[in-house]
């Protein structure tokens, strides 16, 4: 059964901001050390340069007649004005001092106040907050004992953004091949995602580091800061319905192996408290539920594997048993994912997603509470931004949703998408402090075609087609694309709702092989990875757009990563 956040409030409380976090403990409670007070840091706004938080002060131990509270931050977090209690700051040290309307603070009492700040770059949560020189949220060795080693099964410690103040592993099987290519070096050291796309993979396949050794060179990375460890959960039965080349090792009707021998397993790994410092994101399950939507039924694009998934509800029922079993270690954070505007952005699609997504997350007892976040773009190329022109757009009479290329979309790019998605989510009942991931790893176009304004105004195809970064024959297509490149770094907090931009598909690794190649993997032929295939309904029978002699998905493709170098936006140095 998994956790939630009123059950832990029943016993050792997560109060969970919306950037902080903090633990609420009844001192009452057998076998429960004394924790002498506990401090709810909680971000309400937060924009491009500022913020507003609010903090709950808890003492729990004897009744003071004044109070001080005290913290640091790690970044360059300025405090302008407050309310409610007396704020000073010198250097990173900030000081709250009580009014003399507030000053009395019972034992079991709380107080309130909050302030407005400043910042740049990331925001992270202070680490620590003391009380009158006393740590809180943390035990004091009182009457209930020392505080035992974390418990892989209690109550969770996540922050609202696992990307803020942390590093992010780089997976040394990866860099290695960068590193290998020409110019590789340049981009070696960033963090990308490690796959774990069988179940050989859990413990490691063809040589490749598993699960373990990945949690272990992350420890090492880790040091003494904070890390995050990306991981991508990609099995289930009958996996990607729609699209040969990334089909997987499980049959259709084999949801209780996917359970029993890919989920179990990695759950149990991540749940050793060797791995507790850790915070591990788990992107889950990419293409899945999407595919229940856009390719099933009477639809054009459907296709008859895809109707099988969703008539036995394996997709579903997979999906929430990750949620389920993922999101009952305590440093784990799931992000489901949630597709690209190209797929998604049309109104038929948009709110039948959203729909879809809650009742995974609420099937095989999982929650809403399991799920930290979404991720869009996963492995795919949708540009970041479209600068040259908006959706609202007019020309010569057509609005640029008219366009061949828009095709009636509400969205250009990922960004716009990612930011209207995640709304639509919380309105089909996510929490409202959920954050989004997008996959910048391979959707930067640059190079020498990426345009520099808009295309003439003669028609509004013209318009489109000569100001658009993302140069794909279409939207749909997803395999080894021609002319891409890698899009934005990795970095935390870039925008309104974004935890992060990622590279969690590792530039390099092939999407699938431009012709059948017999492999030991379950991986398929799909003729979307052929630059000679003319297109289905589901690319509005556009060409393929994919490059020659590439190897089967997963594997490193050189000419690929080459090619992504050469045209990365923004451009490399």
């Amino acid at each position: 059964m998994s956790r939630t956040r009123t059950a832990l409030l029943a016993a050792m409380a997560l109060v969970a901001g919306a950037t902080g976090t903090a633990f609420a403990v009844d001192p009452g409670a057998a076998g429960v050390a004394a924790v002498p007070c506990t401090v709810d840091y909680k971000i309400q706004n937060q924009w491009s340069t500022g913020f507003t938080a609010a903090v709950t002060v808890t003492n729990n131990s004897a009744a003071k007649s004044s109070w001080s509270l005290k913290w640091s931050y790690a970044g360059n977090q300025k405090v302008t004005s407050g309310w409610n209690a007396k704020l000073s700051q010198s250097g990173a040290a900030v000081t709250a001092a009580n009014e003399t309307y507030n000053a009395q603070l019972a034992t079991g009492g709380s107080v309130s106040f909050g302030f407005q700040g400043s910042y740049s770059g990331s925001n992270a949560i202070p680490a620590t907050f003391t009380l009158d020189g006393v740590t809180c949220n943390v035990d004091d060795g009182g009457p209930g004992g020392p505080t035992d080693p974390p418990d892989p099964g209690g109550p969770s410690n996540r922050v609202d953004n696992p990307y803020s103040g942390a590093k992010v592993y780089v997976n040394p099987e990866w860099s290695a091949n960068a590193a290998a290519e020409p110019g590789g070096s340049r981009v070696a050291n960033q963090p990308t995602g490690v796959w774990l796309d069988r179940i050989a993979a859990i413990n490691g396949a063809g040589g490749k580091m598993g699960l373990r050794a990945h949690l272990d060179e992350a420890l090492r990375q880790k040091g003494s800061g904070e890390l995050v460890v990306q991981f991508v959960i990609y099995n289930l039965p009958g996996r990607d319905c729609s699209a040969l080349a990334s089909n997987g090792e499980l049959k259709a009707d084999e949801i209780g192996r996917y359970k029993t021998d890919y989920i179990d397993p990695i759950k149990a790994i991540l749940a050793d408290p060797k791995y507790a410092s850790l915070r591990i994101v788990t992107t889950v399950e990419i293409d899945s539920l999407p595919n229940l939507v856009t390719n099933t039924g009477s639809r054009p694009t459907a296709v008859p594997q895809c109707d099988v998934m969703k008539a036995n509800g394996n997709y579903v029922k997979g999906v929430g048993y990750a949620l389920n079993k993922l999101g009952d270690v305590p440093n784990v954070y799931n992000y489901v994912d949630a597709g690209h505007h190209g797929w998604i952005g049309w109104d038929d699609n948009f709110g039948p997603t959203a729909t879809i997504m809650k009742e995974a997350a609420t099937a095989e007892g999982a929650t809403v509470n399991d799920v930290h976040g979404f991720i869009t773009n996963t492995a795919n190329y949708s540009a970041l931004k479209e600068n040259n022109f908006t959706i609202n757009d007019t020309v010569a009479g057509k609005s640029v949703r008219e366009s061949n290329w828009v095709d009636w979309n509400r969205y250009l790019d990922e960004l716009s998408y990612a930011q209207a998605f995640r709304n639509q989510l919380v309105s089909a009942g996510f929490n409202s402090n959920i954050g989004m991931l997008i996959d910048t790893s391979r959707n930067g176009w640059g190079g020498a075609a990426r345009p520099t304004g808009p295309g003439a105004t003669t028609s509004v195809d013209t318009y489109v087609d000569g100001g658009r970064y993302d140069r794909r024959f279409n939207a749909g297509n997803w395999c080894n694309q021609s002319g891409a490149g890698l899009g934005e770094r990795p970095q935390t907090s870039p925008a309104t709702g974004i935890d992060a931009y990622v590279w969690m598909k590792p530039p390099g690794e092939s999407d699938g092989s431009s012709k059948a190649i017999p492999n030991d993997e379950g991986k398929g032929f799909d003729r979307m990875c052929d630059p000679t295939y003319t297109g289905n309904p589901r690319n509005n029978n556009n060409m393929s757009g994919a490059l020659p002699d590439a190897p089967v998905s997963g594997h490193w493709f050189s000419a690929q990563f080459r090619q992504l170098m050469q045209n990365a936006y923004p451009p490399l140095s």
